[in-house]
C-alpha cells in the first residue's frame, strides 16, 4: 500500500488527534516505536533561500519606520474592481489582485498596455510618500494557473490534469517560464500558481487543477513549476528579470475533502495528511517558493485559515517557510467567530495577508482596532509584515523601477509569441492519452474526407475549461481568443495541407454535410465533453458523463449506424465514467483541457500524406480511469482497486493493434445505496437541471450567464451575487404586471422517487429582498398536465427581511400530495407570481431525510393542474 510505504519512508506513526487536529506530543508510540511530537510527522526543512543579514537588517529598518496603520495596510489585499490607486496610496495596501474575469477598466478586452498602465499607477501610488509614510511597493497577484489566462490574447496552456499525463517536469518548467514572461509583460509580479493538490475524489470541481492522484508525481511537477515561475534559487535570475513570485496552493488537504466537496472537510490522520497531501509543498519549499495560499477546506473539522498548528507550527517552524501565507478569497470569514470584515484569528493563526476582494476597507479599520486593543498580537503583526517585506525585497520591488520600465516590459510582444504557442502545442501533444484504438484505426490519413462533429470541436472555451478569461471559463466567444486555434481548425488545416478536407457539423449531421469532391465522409472525429467550470460550480454528484442527459451518446449511436469509423476526443477536467461512449467509439482519446492550441490534437491524430513522420501518443494517465460509476475515489491504495484503465495506462502507435472488449453500461447512480443530496443550484445550475425564465406565454429564456431577463418585457430578471463567497447566489426580481416563473427543469424527466421514499425536502437558503405584492406559488412538474403546486406567500412573508438569510424547507410529500409524480420530474422547482417580488437564492438542493430532521407543515396546497 502506498501510504504504508510513505509512512515507513518518513518514519511516521499515527498519533491520536487533539485540538485543531494536532497530535498529542506526549503520546507514547506503540510496539516500541520512537516517541514523536506532533510536528515530527513533517520533514524538518531549512529555508531554500540562504538567509541574508543585510536583507534582514533592511526589513527591520523598514519595520521601525512604519506606523501601525501602514502595517495593517500591508497585510490586506483587495481586488482591482474595488481598489483604486488612490486607495493604495491612502491605506498603504500591501497587494491587489484581479479575480477571474476582472480586468483593467472592467474591460475584458483590455490590452496588455492597459494592464501595464494600471500596474504603473498602482506602483506609483504605493511609493508616494507625500503623507509622510513609507514607500513600500505594492504586489499584484493573478490566478495565472494555465498561462496568463485572465488576459486577452495570452497563451493558454493545458490545465494541470493534462500536464500530469505528460509526466514531464522539464515541460512544466518551460511552461511556467513562458507564463512568467507573459505575466511580467503586463506589469504583474505574482502568480497564484501552482496548485499542488492531490485530488482524491474526482467529483471535486477543481480536480483539473491537480497534476495527479500520486503525491510523488505532484511533487516532481510542482518543483518544476516553481522553478519556472521564480527561477533557480541562488541564480542571478531568481525572482528577477522575467521571473515572478509563485504560490503553492492550497495548504493543505484541499484535494481530500469528503465526497469531493469544495471547501469541505478532509478527514484523515496526520500521517496520511503528510503522505498524501503535503508532498507538493515539500517540493515547492525546496524549490524556494515564496508564498503559500491557505486552503478553504477544514482538516478534521477545523478550518485551515484558522489553524495555528498547520500554518505556524508545521509550515513556518517545522518546515522553515520564511515567505508569507496569503489567504484565499474571503477564506478567513469561515473561521468560527470571524466575519469577512473582522478576523484577527486568521492572522494570529499564521495567515500573513488577507485576501478580501470587496470589504477590504471595513476589514482594515476593524483590524486596526483589533491591533490597538490587543485582539491581534502586535508581534504577530510585525512578523506578518516582515515576511511580506522579505518577499518584496527578494523580488526586486524596492529597486525603484516601475513595471513599464523593467527590462521585460515589452507588453504586446510577449503575449502569445510564436515560441509560446509552439510550446503550448507541444504540451497538448504530450498530454493526450489514447485509451482505445480498435484495429489500429489511428493514426488517420489527413488526405481524406473527415467529418468533425460535437460541440467541443470548434469551441476554444470548451477546450480550455475554467479560469480562461472568466472565472468559470463561460460567457466567452470565439472572437475573445485572437491567438488560438480550435481542435476543428487544427484538423481542417492539417487535412487541407495533405489534400484532404475536414467539414464541421457540431450536431453530427452526416447526410447534410457536403465535401468539395462530392464524396461522403470517410471517417468521423467527435469532439465532446464537459462544459467549462471552476471551483464549486464544477462539483458533481456523480462521475457519470451526462447523467440523465445522453445527447452526445445519442449522437454517437446515430453516427455509428452509418458504418463509418468514429474517433472520440473527450474533453474533461477529470476521469469520468464513459463506458457507453467508449463502446460507441472505435478509438477514444482523453484530451483533458488542452487550452488554446487545438492544433496539437491534429498533430497526433493525423499523419501527413507526404510521408513525413507524425507524432505518436506519449501521455499516460495520471489518474486511474473508472470501470464503475461508483468509483469516485480510485487510487491503488483504495480497497478493491479495480479501474478500467489504471494509473500509468496509455496506448501508442508503437504498441500495435488493440481491441477493447465491450464494456458494461449499467450506471448505478446511487452507488452503495446511500442517497446524497440532489443539487439543483450550488454556485451554478447543476446538470441535468437548467434554469429558465418564463414570462406569461412567451418563450423560455435559459440562464447561461451571470445576468439574464425574460425576453423583451424584463418582467423577470436574475443576477449573480455573493452570499458567502464569489457568485454563490442568485438574486431574482419580479417586476409585476403579469405572470412570470423561475423554472429549474431537466431536458429529460428525472426519477426522484427514491428521494420521496426517503422523506427528502427541497432545501434552499433564501433572503427576501422585497416582499411579495401578490400570491406566490412553488411547484414541481411531471410533464404535461402534471404538477403539484403550493402557495408559499405566507411562508415568504414570515421570513425575516434582508439582510437576513433563512433556510427554507419544503417536504417533497407536500408536493406529492398536491399532484407531483416524483417518478418523472420534469421541473424540480418553479417559483411564480404575477406581482412584485425580489428574492435571493443559494444552495438549492433536494436532501434525503431532511423532512425527518426538521419537520415542517405543508404550505397552502393548491388544486393540481
Amino acid at each position: 500500500m502506498y501510504r504504508e510505504k510513505m509512512r515507513a519512508l518518513l518514519l511516521l506513526v499515527s498519533i491520536p488527534m487533539g485540538l485543531n487536529g494536532c497530535g498529542d506530543s506526549g503520546s507514547q508510540a506503540k510496539d516500541g516505536e520512537a516517541q514523536l511530537s506532533a510536528a515530527d510527522h513533517w520533514p524538518a526543512l531549512a529555508p531554500a533561500v540562504e538567509p541574508s543579514t543585510a536583507l534582514e537588517n533592511r526589513i527591520a529598518e523598514l519595520l521601525r519606520g512604519m506606523s501601525l496603520e501602514e502595517k495593517v495596510g500591508q497585510i490586506i489585499q483587495g481586488e482591482i474592481k474595488y481598489v483604486s490607486p488612490e486607495d493604495v496610496r491612502q491605506y498603504h495596501l500591501g497587494a491587489v489582485l484581479n479575480g477571474g474575469g476582472t480586468a483593467p477598466n472592467n474591460d475584458r478586452n483590455a490590452s496588455a498596455a492597459d494592464w501595464m498602465a494600471l500596474a504603473d499607477r498602482y506602483y506609483e501610488a504605493s511609493i508616494d510618500t507625500a503623507d509622510g509614510g513609507s514607500a513600500i511597493p505594492v504586489l499584484w497577484g493573478s490566478d495565472a494557473v494555465h498561462g496568463h489566462n485572465n488576459v486577452r490574447a495570452a497563451t493558454v496552456f493545458p490545465h494541470n490534469v493534462g500536464l500530469g499525463a505528460s509526466r514531464d517536469a522539464a515541460l512544466v518548467q518551460r511552461i511556467a517560464e513562458a507564463t512568467a514572461r507573459e505575466v511580467r509583460a503586463t506589469g504583474l509580479d505574482w502568480a497564484f500558481a501552482p496548485t499542488v493538490a492531490v485530488a482524491q475524489d474526482t467529483r471535486w470541481g477543481r480536480s483539473y487543477e491537480s497534476y495527479a492522484e500520486e503525491p510523488a508525481l505532484v511533487g516532481r511537477l510542482a518543483a518544476g513549476a516553481v522553478r519556472g515561475l521564480q527561477g533557480e534559487v541562488g541564480s542571478d535570475s531568481f525572482l528577477r528579470g522575467q521571473h515572478i513570485v509563485a504560490t503553492a496552493k492550497h495548504f493543505v488537504g484541499d484535494g481530500g475533502t469528503e465526497r469531493g466537496i469544495d471547501r469541505g472537510d478532509t478527514r484523515l490522520d496526520e500521517a496520511d495528511l503528510v503522505a498524501l497531501h503535503a508532498q507538493g509543498y515539500i517540493s515547492a519549499l525546496n524549490a524556494g517558493v515564496q508564498t503559500i495560499m491557505a486552503s478553504f477546506n477544514s482538516w478534521n473539522g477545523d478550518k485551515v485559515h484558522g489553524h495555528h498548528y498547520l500554518l505556524t507550527t508545521v509550515l513556518k517552524e517545522r518546515m522553515g517557510f520564511d515567505g508569507f501565507v496569503v489567504g484565499d478569497w474571503n477564506g478567513h470569514q469561515q473561521i468560527p467567530g470571524c466575519r469577512v470584515d473582522r478576523c484577527a484569528a486568521a492572522i494570529n493563526a499564521g495567515v500573513d495577508m488577507f485576501m478580501v476582494p470587496e470589504r477590504w476597507k471595513a476589514l482594515y479599520h476593524n483590524t486596526l482596532e483589533q491591533a490597538r486593543n490587543g485582539e491581534l498580537s502586535l508581534s504577530r503583526l510585525d512578523d506578518a509584515v516582515s515576511r511580506i517585506l522579505r518577499v518584496k525585497l527578494r523580488a526586486g520591488l524596492f529597486d525603484g523601477v516601475p513595471p513599464s520600465a523593467r527590462q521585460e516590459a515589452d507588453a504586446a510582444g510577449e503575449l502569445a509569441t510564436a515560441e509560446h504557442r509552439a510550446l503550448a502545442r507541444e504540451a497538448v501533444r504530450k498530454s493526450l492519452v489514447l485509451l482505445k484504438n480498435d484495429d489500429s484505426l489511428l493514426p488517420l490519413s489527413a488526405a481524406q474526407n473527415i467529418l468533425v462533429v460535437g460541440d467541443g470541436a470548434n469551441s476554444v472555451a470548451k477546450q480550455s475549461g475554467g479560469w480562461t478569461l472568466t472565472w468559470q471559463g463561460t460567457d466567452t466567444e470565439r472572437t475573445d481568443f485572437p491567438a488560438a486555434e480550435t481542435i476543428y481548425e487544427g484538423i481542417a488545416s492539417a487535412a487541407a495541407a495533405a489534400g484532404g478536407e475536414a467539414v464541421l457539423s457540431p450536431a453530427g449531421d452526416v447526410n447534410g454535410t457536403d465535401f468539395s469532391n462530392g464524396a461522403a465522409a470517410e471517417v468521423i472525429i467527435a469532439v465532446y465533453g464537459e462544459d467549462p467550470y471552476a471551483e464549486w460550480h464544477g462539483d458533481v454528484s456523480s462521475i457519470d458523463y451526462q447523467p440523465h442527459d445522453d445527447r452526445d451518446l445519442r449522437m454517437l449511436h446515430a453516427l455509428k449506424a452509418t458504418g463509418r469509423p468514429i474517433v472520440s476526443v473527450f474533453l474533461s477536467g477529470r476521469p469520468m465514467w464513459v463506458n457507453p461512449e467508449l463502446n460507441a467509439s472505435d478509438a477514444f482519446v482523453a484530451a483533458w483541457l488542452p487550452g488554446t492550441e487545438g492544433g496539437g490534437v491534429a498533430d497526433v491524430l493525423l499523419v501527413p500524406a507526404n510521408g513525413a513522420a507524425g507524432y505518436d501518443f506519449s501521455g499516460k494517465l495520471s489518474f486511474s480511469w473508472p470501470r464503475f460509476v461508483t468509483q469516485n475515489v480510485l487510487n491503488e491504495y483504495q480497497p478493491e482497486f479495480d479501474p478500467l484503465f489504471p494509473y500509468g495506462y496509455g496506448l501508442n502507435y508503437a504498441n500495435g493493434a488493440n481491441r477493447l472488449p465491450t464494456l458494461h453500461e449499467n450506471a448505478e447512480t446511487s452507488g452503495n445505496g446511500e442517497l446524497h443530496d440532489e443539487s439543483l443550484f450550488v454556485y451554478r445550475v447543476v446538470k441535468p437541471w437548467r434554469l429558465h425564465l418564463q414570462s406569461d406565454g412567451g418563450p423560455a429564456v435559459e440562464v447561461t450567464s451571470n445576468r439574464a431577463s425574460s425576453g423583451t418585457d424584463n418582467r423577470l430578471t436574475v443576477a449573480s451575487i455573493d452570499k458567502d463567497t464569489q457568485e454563490d447566489a442568485r438574486q431574482v426580481a419580479w417586476s409585476g404586471g403579469g405572470k412570470a416563473s423561475l423554472v429549474f427543469s431537466a431536458q429529460q424527466s428525472q426519477d426522484l422517487s427514491q428521494y420521496l421514499a426517503q422523506n427528502a425536502s427541497l432545501l434552499m437558503d433564501l433572503r427576501v429582498d422585497r416582499a411579495p405584492s401578490e400570491p406566490v406559488t412553488l411547484a414541481a412538474q411531471c410533464g404535461e398536465q402534471c404538477e403539484g403546486s403550493l402557495d408559499v406567500t405566507e411562508l415568504l412573508a414570515g421570513l425575516p427581511p434582508t439582510p437576513a438569510w433563512s433556510e427554507v424547507s419544503v417536504d417533497l410529500r407536500c408536493l406529492a400530495e398536491a399532484g407531483t409524480d416524483f417518478g418523472r420530474v420534469s421541473a424540480a422547482m418553479i417559483l411564480r407570481t404575477r406581482g412584485e417580488l425580489e428574492l435571493s437564492i443559494a444552495n438549492l438542493r433536494i436532501a434525503p431525510g431532511a423532512a425527518d430532521v426538521a419537520p415542517q407543515p405543508c404550505p397552502g396546497a393548491e388544486e393540481t393542474r
